[in-house]
């Protein structure tokens, strides 16, 4: 089964940069992915999804609208590793962030245990 492995949270001030990174057991490039993806749940609210890429060669990012122009999605098929550059960050966007694995067969998702990010004011 797919094991999906974050770091890179932690604390910043409003207006920093971190980068999540999310490491799978199994290729990203096998028939078994069709996308990665990062998901954000922040206290008292609905997990979201924050970005998604295709695992394919043309790796097609999509991005929620509150994160377009200051967050970029990207893989590294060789590491079979996912990443996630977030700038210029707000309060908004403190909360706990999970990979995520869209696969083609059973069980279908795979998840990640989370990282915390947190931006203070």
């Amino acid at each position: 089964q797919v094991q999906l492995v974050e770091s890179g949270g932690g604390l910043v001030q409003a207006g920093g940069s971190l980068t999540l990174s999310c490491a799978s057991s199994e290729s990203i490039v096998s028939f078994s992915f069709n996308a990665m993806g990062w998901y954000r749940q922040a206290p008292g609210k609905q997990r979201e999804r924050v970005a998604r890429i295709t695992t394919d060669s043309g790796g097609l990012a999509i991005y929620a609208d509150s994160v377009k122009g200051r967050f970029t999605i990207s893989k590294d098929n060789a590491k079979n590793t996912v990443y996630l550059q977030m700038n210029s960050l707000e309060p908004e966007d403190t909360g706990v962030y999970y990979c995520h694995a869209d696969l083609s067969g059973w069980p279908y998702n795979a998840w990640g245990q989370g990282t915390q990010v947190t931006v203070s004011s």
